[in-house]
C-alpha cells in the first residue's frame, strides 16, 4: 500500500542571527580564549551564513546566565508555539483543519522534540491546540535529535501499514539555541553555537495522494540502524547551567561510518536520482551525496538549507523536504530521505517523486 507524504510547512522564528554576531559575541565573551584567531576560519567552514533563534542572540536563555531551568522552560514554550503553528498549516493545506465531528481529521499524531523538557510533552499539548479528537492515536519521540524528522516519517508509515486509511500529521519543533552556552568552551561546543537554528515543520502522511510529493511503496522501504559501539559521538547533557551538547573526535566520520549500510539496504541495482540529505554539515552533504552517485545540484536542497537557517536538528530533512517541493524532481523519480542522530543513528525512507 503506497504511503504519501505531503509538502511540509515550516516555521522560522523571528530572530535571524549572522554567523558575524556570534563570531563577535563568543570573541567578547572569551577574550582569552586561545585559539581567537582561527575562530572565524572554523566557523566560515560551517557555511552557515544565518540562522534563526527563537529569542534574540543577548537573551538570557542563549548567550546570557540562564540556569537549567529558565532554558528548559523558555525552549519547550518557544517549541509548542512554533509546532502549533507550522501544525496548523498543514492541516489547513490538507484540508483537515475541522473534520465532520468539529475536530481535526487527524487520526494519529506523530512528534519529535528533544530541546526543553515537559511532561505532558508536545504531543499532548498539541491535542488541545489544534482541535484533535480527544482519542487521537499519539507517539512521541523526545530524544531522536537530528534523526526525528525522518524516524517520525518512518513511524507515520508503519502506522499507515497498521491501519489503512489513518491520517497522520508529524510534526518535528527544536529550540536548539537553548544549548547556546558560553560555558562550553572545546572547539567543538565553539562550532555548535555557529551550527544550529531553531523551527519546526509539520506534513501530513497517508494513503490517500494529497498532492504531488514523496511516495513511499511499503515499511520495506524504511532503514533504522545505530551504529554499534557509538554511544558518545553526539550526546545532550544537562548541567545546573543549562543543556548541553557534546560529541567527541569520531564523531566526525560517523556519517562515513553508517553509509555502507545504507549503500547494502538501497541494494547494487538501487539508483537514487535526487535526496533529501541531513543538513548536519558541509561534509556530511558532501559525503552522503557522493556516497549516492550524487552531485551539488542533486544536493542543493540541503546545501541551501545549511546556508541559510544552519543545522535545524530533527526539523531539518522535513525543511530540506519542503524546499525540493518548490523545485521538484521529475514525476517517477527516485528519491531517498536520510538522516543521522546521536548515538550514531540513521534513519531513512526511500521512495518516488509523484507528481
Amino acid at each position: 500500500m503506497p504511503v504519501y507524504i505531503s509538502r511540509p510547512h515550516t516555521v522560522l522564528p523571528a530572530h535571524k542571527v549572522t554567523t558575524d554576531e556570534i563570531v563577535e559575541d563568543i570573541l567578547t565573551r572569551h577574550p582569552d580564549y586561545p585559539r581567537r584567531a582561527a575562530l572565524p576560519r572554523y566557523m566560515a567552514s560551517l557555511k552557515v551564513n544565518t540562522r534563526y533563534f527563537t529569542r534574540p542572540l543577548h537573551s538570557p536563555t542563549v548567550a546570557g546566565d540562564a540556569d537549567v531551568e529558565q532554558r528548559a522552560t523558555t525552549a519547550f514554550a518557544d517549541a509548542l508555539d512554533m509546532a502549533a503553528d507550522a501544525a496548523a498549516r498543514a492541516l489547513d493545506a490538507a484540508h483537515l483543519s475541522r473534520g465532520p465531528d468539529g475536530y481535526a481529521g487527524i487520526d494519529a499524531v506523530i512528534t519529535t522534540h528533544s530541546t526543553g523538557w515537559s511532561v505532558p510533552n508536545l504531543d499532548i499539548h498539541l491535542i488541545g491546540r489544534l482541535n484533535l479528537r480527544p482519542t487521537v492515536r499519539r507517539i512521541a519521540l523526545t530524544t531522536m535529535a537530528c534523526a526525528g524528522g525522518t524516524q517520525a516519517l518512518i513511524r507515520a508509515v508503519d502506522h499507515i501499514a497498521a491501519h489503512p486509511g489513518a491520517r497522520v500529521l508529524v510534526v518535528a519543533a527544536e529550540v536548539i539555541s537553548s544549548v547556546y552556552n558560553h560555558n562550553d568552551t572545546s572547539v567543538e561546543a565553539m562550532i555548535y553555537k555557529a551550527l544550529f537554528g531553531d523551527s519546526a515543520s509539520a506534513c501530513i502522511v497517508t494513503d490517500t495522494p494529497l498532492g504531488p510529493g514523496l511516495t513511499v511503496d511499503s515499511p520495506e522501504d524504511t532503514l533504522e540502524f545505530v551504529l554499534p559501539d557509538s554511544v558518545d559521538r553526539y550526546s545532550g547533557r544537562i548541567g545546573a547551567d543549562g543543556l548541553h551538547f557534546d560529541s567527541t573526535k569520531a564523531a566526525l566520520t560517523a556519517a562515513d561510518d553508517v553509509l555502507p549500510t545504507v549503500l547494502d539496504w538501497l541494494g547494487p541495482d538501487r539508483i537514487i536520482d535526487w535526496a533529501a540529505i541531513h543538513p548536519g554539515s558541509p561534509r556530511i552533504i558532501c559525503d552522503t551525496a557522493e556516497a549516492l552517485g550524487l552531485d551539488e545540484h542533486d544536493s542543493r536542497h540541503s546545501t541551501a538549507t545549511l546556508a541559510d537557517e544552519g543545522n535545524l536538528g530533527g526539523v531539518s530533512v522535513l525543511r530540506v523536504l519542503e524546499r525540493t517541493h518548490a523545485e521538484p524532481p521529475a514525476d517517477g523519480a527516485a528519491g531517498l530521505l536520510v538522516a543521522y542522530g546521536p548515538g550514531f543513528t540513521t534513519a531513512a525512507l526511500r521512495g518516488t517523486w509523484r507528481a
